[in-house]
């Protein structure tokens, strides 16, 4: 068990640490020029890092929403 207890804050340890970097990185300009669902979308994903549902939210294609991304500057961090 306690092995367990060390392996969940390995992992939220790991996902703030990917949180920072997308937020640090991100150009918040063109994210706050952005229409409304495109901007939640992009909030979600450095939030979340989950570009799956950030493209449902933003209802874009996946390719639609990497593009977004990308202009956006906000890294895939593995």
């Amino acid at each position: 068990m306690l092995v367990d207890e060390e392996l969940l804050r390995r992992w939220a340890l790991e996902d703030e640490e990917a949180r920072e970097i997308r937020r640090r990185y991100a150009n918040w300009e063109f994210i706050k020029n952005q229409p409304p669902r495109i901007r939640a979308a992009l909030e979600y994903f450095i939030e979340r890092g989950d570009r799956y549902v950030a493209s449902k939210i933003a209802g874009v294609s996946l390719e639609e929403f990497d593009e977004l991304r990308r202009k956006a500057s906000i890294p895939v961090v593995i």
